[in-house]
């Protein structure tokens, strides 16, 4: 077995890494340099690439709040935008096609309509890595993604099933069954524990749902999906979802080698996927746009847009469909693969400085926004807060106790996961659905920022923090500004941009512990008393 495409696909990632690019258009890279070499990686990377897709589509299924799907601002907004945008592109691409220019030449209309389609896809696969990195899975611009990439997922499945001629075999009603049985299936990942059982379990719920779904004529894509999506609910579905990501981001790379390993584009099919490129203002403009309508924020269309723009692996999934029909020529299908390639590029770069762009943006886009706007993105009246604390897992949960217990319910938090907040809430806290990094947070709060003393980051991301930090600055917030970090080089960058004071978890959690440790004892020792086992602060 040749596996000398591990070491170029680390090489490659590294390299854009260093570039500001993210690794997985390395990975893009290699899988070319792989081709040109000659280098034949086997049958192993296709099973290992398909894998890691359904392994993707099996945790986008674990995050899934299906009920959300039915919201107009989801449901009718994705399927507007994929219309809207094959209409835009389809009459664009027509103009090559009636001049007779290179490969356009002699496109038939199914054809026209395959490479509009194309366009209209967004990239799970990127979009993905950009929430996991901003820990923005559940935030609300989060969410819509997720619904918008489920919807072109049903939209794909629907294409490819009509495209077979055939319907799903009548035994795919059976898979309501699966329903009832998701309380058991929770129950077995309750008794795999938190480590091998419970990866094991991971893989083979992605698995079994991908083949029980292809048994009865439906795409095993859906299936890992809906195998998730059954999960969801259940206790160990957020550790389930840690667990696997690891095994997920390396069997990932695989999916991006062998699209480069399809072959090299000659010069015309590098211009033509340049040309593509064109195409993404449109569609990012068109995204925004159509989120706005429906009563999202300027901020939330913003980031959802910026998320969705890159072109899809799916997009080539319905290409190669296609192909197989006769619409388009082989060659397509490496043109396409590079358009998308060349699509990631600007886009990870905007989403590097998504916040920061919309600080400069924001004026324009607040302007365009509906006087009604969906219930999430409503002001939150809190007009007596004096401290505020974002982020509310384990550390900023602790963090509001302690201040609420000295300065009482004037401490108001917020977390960008609805289930949190809504957890909190039930446990008398006030907590709020509201992101730190939203440019527009002092107005949309509607309190004096004079009165507030104290603001404590508790966040999983550190882009997170150090955006809210230079955000409340430049506001002209000058109350204090505490956060947490992980490493030293956080802690430093997070100082440089204005926090008062950064508690490294890593680093300062012993000495905090050893320190409360001494000053208990010493304080039983002074008692007489013999010490407890409290561990409370």
């Amino acid at each position: 077995m040749d596996l000398s495409w591990i070491g170029i696909a680390l090489l490659c990632g590294l390299a854009a890494k260093k570039l500001g690019q993210a690794p997985l258009l390395g990975f893009l890279v290699a899988g070319f340099a792989l081709s040109a070499l000659g280098v034949d990686p086997g049958p192993t990377l296709d099973e290992l690439a398909q894998v890691g897709v359904l392994l993707l589509l099996f945790a986008i299924g674990l995050k899934l709040d299906i009920p959300a799907l039915v919201r107009p601002h989801i449901f009718a907004a994705s399927l507007l935008h994929v219309a809207g945008m094959v209409l835009v592109a389809g009459a664009l691409l027509a103009i090559p096609v009636t001049l007779g220019l290179g490969s356009f030449a002699g496109l038939g209309l199914p054809g026209i309509a395959t490479l509009a389609l194309f366009t209209a896809f967004s990239s799970t696969l990127f979009v993905i890595k950009v929430l996991e990195e901003r820990q923005n899975m559940t935030a609300l611009y989060g969410r819509v993604i997720i619904g918008f990439l489920v919807m072109q997922d049903l939209v794909a499945v629907g294409l490819l099933a009509a495209s077979k001629g055939v319907l799903p075999s009548p035994w795919a009603l059976a898979l309501l069954a699966l329903l009832p049985l998701r309380h058991g299936i929770g129950r077995v990942l309750d008794w795999c524990g938190h480590r091998e059982l419970l990866v094991l379990a991971g893989l083979s719920l992605t698995l079994g749902g991908a083949a029980l779904f292809e048994l009865v004529g439906l795409k095993a894509d859906l299936g890992a999906l809906v195998a998730g999506a059954l999960v969801s609910k259940a206790p160990k579905a957020k550790e389930l979802s840690t667990v696997l990501l690891g095994l997920k981001d390396l069997l990932l790379v695989g999916f991006f080698l062998t699209i480069g390993l399809n072959g090299l584009p000659d010069l015309e099919g590098v211009a033509v996927a340049a040309g593509l490129l064109v195409l993404l203002p449109l569609k990012a403009l068109l995204f925004i746009a159509v989120l706005m309508l429906f009563g999202l924020r300027g901020r939330s269309a913003w980031l959802a847009s910026l998320g969705l723009t890159p072109y899809s692996e799916f997009g080539l999934i319905i290409a190669a469909m296609a192909i197989s029909k006769g619409y388009l020529d082989a060659s397509w299908l490496v043109t396409l693969a590079v358009a998308m390639g060349l699509s990631f590029v600007p886009l990870a770069a905007l989403n590097d400085r998504a916040f920061e762009l919309y600080r400069r943006l924001r004026q324009t886009l607040s302007r365009l926004e509906r006087r009604t706007l969906i219930p999430p993105e409503r002001a939150v009246p809190v007009t007596d807060a004096t401290a505020l604390v974002f982020g509310m897992g384990r550390v900023g949960t602790n963090a509001y106790d302690a201040v609420r217990a000295r300065i009482g319910d004037t401490v108001v938090a917020f977390d960008v996961d609805d289930d949190v907040v809504a957890e909190q809430q039930a446990a008398g806290r006030r907590v709020f659905e509201e992101s730190a990094t939203d440019a527009d947070f002092w107005q949309r709060l509607k309190v004096d920022r004079e009165q507030v003393e104290l603001v404590l980051l508790c966040m999983h991301s550190h882009e997170e923090h150090l955006t809210a930090v230079e955000q409340l600055r430049e506001e002209g917030f000058s109350g204090f500004v505490a956060a947490t970090a992980y490493f030293d080089d956080e802690v430093s960058a997070l100082k440089a941009s204005g926090a008062d004071l950064v508690f490294n978890v890593n680093r300062d959690a012993g000495p905090a512990l050893a320190a409360l440790a001494m000053e208990r004892a010493a304080a039983a020792v002074t008692a007489g008393t013999q010490p407890g086992v409290d561990a409370s602060p």
